[in-house]
C-alpha cells in the first residue's frame, strides 16, 4: 500500500515510543477496491494521552484541535491534510448524531476499536511498520463476494444514518447487502429510527449516491427494498405508474427514472455542483406523471406532467436541503425538460430559441432531456443518439445562446447619453429593445439606438 513519506516518518517516531500507527477506514478499503486513495486516516495505539500525539505532530506540521474532544487531530503537512486519531468507544446516550458518549483509550486493541465501525470493508487496517493488513472481521472475503456486511448489531443500530450509508455503498461498489444486514436495516426503518436523522446528514448520503455511483439505480432500488422510500412519497408515487409502450417499452415510470438517472451519470461534466443539479433534475423529471397519467383504451398519456412536476420536485428537495436557488434551478429543468424534443418537432424559430435562453441554460436543459431520452428502450434511444438535443445545441451555438442569453445591446447609460432622464420608463424602453433583439429585428448597437430614437419620437 502506498503511504506518504510524512506518515512513515511519524510512524517511525511513534515506534520509538512503543506506539503504533495504523492506516484505517476508507483508504484501506479503496486500496483493495483498486480505487484512488484520497484521504488517509491514521489511528495511533500505545500512547497514554492524545496530548502526546499532539506534541509529536506539531514537530512536523500544523495541528488543528477542532476534533480533539472526539480523539481526532487534523494534521496538515505540505498543504495535505491527514486525520490522526485515538482508538475510542462510542456509546449511544441520546437521540441524534451528537448523542454519543465517547471515550478514548490508546491501549485498546485494534479489533476492539474496530467494533464501532459500520461495515467489514471499512474496518480493515494497515500496520505501517509491519507492512501488513489487519482484517479482524473477514472483509477480504466480503470484497471477493461483493457483499456489504455490518459488524456488530448493537453498535450498528446506534446510528440510523448507516442505513443510508448501506444504500450508497452498495450503489458505488455494486455490492449486495448481506441478508442479516438487510434485515437489520429493515427493522431500523420499520421502528422509525431514521426519523431522528437531520436532513443535512441525509443530504450528504444522497450526494454520494448520485455523484459517486456509476449506477445510482442500485441505491434507489435498495431504498425501495428497505422501505426507506416511504419518506419520499414523490419517488414512491412513480412505482407502477404505467407509460405508453410506444414511447416507453422499458416499463413504468419508476423503471424509466432509474434508467435515466444511470444515463445521466455518463453525461456528467466534472463540475460537482452542476452535476448534482442535473442528476437531481433527472431523478425528479417525471414526478408530475404520478398525478397526470391518463389511461385510455388506445393510449396512455401524461399531458402537462412537466409543469405538474414542479411542486413535487420542490417538496422532495426541501426534505434534503434549504438551498432555495439550487432547488428552483432543478424545478426549472423539470418544467422545461420536454422542450428540446418539442422544439425539434415544431422546427422552432430562432427567436423562440433566443427567448428560451433567457429562461434556462440550454446546455443544461439538453443534458437532462438527453438522459430522459436515452433512459428507455426504444430503437431510437438504444442507438445512443438524441437528434432533437443535438439540433437544439447546434442552433443555440449558432445564435450564441448555448449556455447564456444574449447580452443586451444597450443599457441605461446609453439612454442617458441620448438625453433621457432616468425614470421608471427606462425599464420599459430597455425591455422593448431587448425583445426586438430576441426577435432578430435588432442585431447591433446602431440599430438599437435607432429604435430608441423612434420611440422617443413617438
Amino acid at each position: 500500500m502506498q503511504i506518504p513519506n510524512i506518515i512513515k516518518r511519524i510512524s517511525q517516531i511513534l515506534k520509538k515510543q512503543n506506539a503504533k500507527a495504523i492506516i484505517v477506514g476508507g483508504s484501506v478499503r479503496d486500496h483493495f477496491l483498486q480505487l484512488p486513495v484520497k484521504d488517509y486516516d491514521i489511528e495511533v495505539y500505545g500512547l497514554n494521552s492524545i496530548k502526546q500525539l499532539e506534541k509529536i505532530l506539531k514537530e512536523y506540521g500544523k495541528v488543528n484541535l477542532v476534533g480533539k474532544s472526539f480523539g481526532v487531530l487534523k494534521f496538515v503537512y505540505d498543504d495535505q491534510g491527514y486525520d490522526f486519531s485515538f482508538p475510542r468507544i462510542e456509546t449511544k446516550v441520546s437521540k441524534g448524531h451528537r448523542g454519543f458518549d465517547i471515550k478514548c483509550n490508546g491501549m485498546m486493541s485494534f479489533q476492539e476499536a474496530s467494533l464501532r465501525r459500520d461495515f467489514t470493508i471499512n474496518a480493515m487496517g494497515y500496520d505501517i511498520e509491519e507492512q501488513k493488513f489487519i482484517d479482524p472481521f473477514g472483509a477480504k472475503e466480503d470484497i471477493q463476494t461483493k457483499t456489504l456486511r455490518h459488524i456488530d448489531n448493537s453498535s450498528f443500530v446506534e446510528d440510523p444514518l448507516r442505513v443510508y450509508r448501506a444504500i450508497q455503498f452498495c450503489a458505488r461498489f455494486n455490492y449486495s447487502l448481506a441478508k442479516e444486514t438487510l434485515k437489520l436495516c429493515q427493522d431500523m426503518v420499520e421502528i422509525g429510527q431514521l426519523e431522528e436523522l437531520p436532513k443535512e446528514r441525509i443530504y450528504i448520503e444522497f450526494q454520494k449516491l448520485l455523484l459517486k455511483s456509476p449506477k445510482p439505480s442500485i441505491g434507489f432500488e435498495l431504498m425501495r427494498k428497505l422501505r426507506v422510500i416511504k419518506y419520499y412519497p414523490e419517488l414512491e408515487a412513480l412505482i407502477d405508474i404505467p407509460q405508453e409502450p410506444k414511447w416507453h417499452p422499458e416499463g413504468n415510470v419508476w423503471v424509466h427514472t432509474l434508467m435515466a438517472i444511470d444515463k445521466m451519470t455518463l453525461l456528467k461534466t466534472g463540475e460537482e455542483k452542476k452535476d448534482l443539479k442535473l442528476l437531481f433534475a433527472v431523478l425528479c423529471h417525471d414526478f408530475g406523471k404520478a398525478t397526470h397519467t391518463q389511461i385510455k383504451p388506445d393510449i396512455i398519456s401524461a399531458w402537462g406532467h412537466e409543469l405538474a412536476g414542479v411542486e413535487p420536485t420542490k417538496r422532495f428537495m426541501y426534505r434534503l436541503t434549504d438551498e432555495h436557488n439550487f432547488i428552483n434551478s432543478i424545478a426549472l429543468l423539470v418544467e422545461y425538460h420536454m422542450i428540446p424534443t418539442q422544439y425539434f418537432k415544431n422546427h422552432a424559430k430562432d427567436r423562440t430559441i433566443r427567448k428560451l435562453s433567457t429562461k434556462i441554460n440550454i446546455q443544461e436543459l439538453v443534458t437532462v432531456a438527453r438522459a430522459d431520452f436515452l433512459g428507455r428502450t426504444t430503437s431510437q434511444s438504444l442507438s445512443g443518439e438524441y437528434l432533437a438535443g443535438d439540433w437544439l445545441l447546434q442552433k443555440a451555438k449558432e445564435l450564441e445562446v448555448y449556455n447564456k442569453p444574449p447580452k443586451a445591446l444597450i443599457q441605461g447609460r446609453d439612454l442617458i447619453a441620448l438625453g433621457l432622464t432616468p425614470s421608471k420608463e427606462f425599464k420599459t424602453i430597455l425591455d422593448k429593445v431587448y425583445n426586438e433583439q430576441l426577435n432578430g429585428n435588432i442585431t447591433n448597437y446602431n440599430e438599437a439606438i435607432h429604435f430608441v430614437k423612434q420611440l422617443m419620437g413617438q
